[in-house]
């Protein structure tokens, strides 16, 4: 528990005062843990980029199985601790903001240290809730193609990321469209001090090649986007409104993919807004 005049959470040898900014929400259920090493299915050669180490308690059980951990901490007052307990070890301390570091010139620092390619990495982190979306964007379309990731993220996150038709969403065709999410496991919030008000998941993300072709991925967001953006409007109603589309040549389209003319936004599987983006894109 926090000490209720003190406010900090000891930890580690460390006495730290939680910062809501960041979202700190330190993981202290050793179990837990082990099941997030688990999932990363880490071998001695890999290197594991850790996002938000903390009081350093999920670092310590990645060292015992990587060869290498980056562990990129943007809380300045973490760094100095992190530094001195895993100092003379294969933990190497990143000060700065997953969300604006230049990941490949880091990555390939380490590569320059040991054998491997780009594919030989994996990201793992019990990340701030608020930014989910934006990082997993960031790694997926600013860093190079990772082998795995882990990360733990707030429960009714993980199960949007995870929808299938009739439950599509952005989230879920966002993430997707880079990789096989899957849900590892749950953790109740009595896992982490200081507690968070909900539940949490370990997500574990399998990025996927380039399948969608030559498809733009910038259309491919602005028609999703288009696409939920009237909440239970039929389909064809968001897409004529806002790429200024007769509804007969949208029904058109429709055909060719084989979706009905009533259809609603969630109802339509990634497959189908792949083809139906690069249609609308000629």
């Amino acid at each position: 528990m926090i000490p209720p005049k003190q406010g900090f959470w000891k930890d580690s040898g460390m006495k730290i005062f939680p910062k809501k900014s960041l979202g700190q929400n330190f993981l202290i259920n050793q179990g837990i843990l082990d099941k997030i090493v688990q999932a990363t299915e880490i071998d001695p050669e890999d290197i594991v980029i850790e996002i938000g180490p903390g009081t350093g308690n999920l670092t310590e059980k990645l060292a015992e199985r990587a060869g290498r951990v980056m562990a990129i901490e943007k809380d300045s007052r973490l760094i100095e601790p992190l530094k001195e307990k895993f100092k003379n070890t294969n933990v190497e301390i990143i000060e700065g903001d997953a969300l604006k570091i230049n990941i490949g010139t880091l990555i390939s620092t380490l590569l320059s240290k040991a054998s491997g390619s780009w594919g030989d990495y994996k990201v793992v982190g019990n990340i701030p809730y608020y930014i989910t979306s934006i990082l997993l964007r960031t790694i997926f379309e600013k860093w190079p193609r990772p082998k795995l990731i882990v990360l733990t993220v707030q429960k009714e996150v993980a199960q949007r990321i995870v929808a299938k038709p009739p439950d599509m969403n952005l989230l879920a065709l966002s993430i997707q469209l880079y990789s096989d999410p899957k849900i590892v496991g749950y953790i109740s919030k009595g896992s982490f001090r200081p507690m968070p008000k909900v539940d949490s998941a370990i997500i574990k993300l399998t990025p996927k090649n380039n399948e969608h072709g030559a498809m733009s991925t910038d259309h491919f967001f602005k028609l999703i986007k288009a696409g939920f953006s009237g909440k239970r409007k039929q389909l064809v109603n968001n897409l004529s409104k806002n790429f200024g589309m007769m509804k007969e040549n949208l029904f058109k389209v429709f055909a060719q993919i084989g979706i009905k003319p009533d259809i609603r936004a969630e109802n339509l599987s990634l497959d189908q807004w792949i083809e139906l983006s690069k249609l609308m894109a000629k």
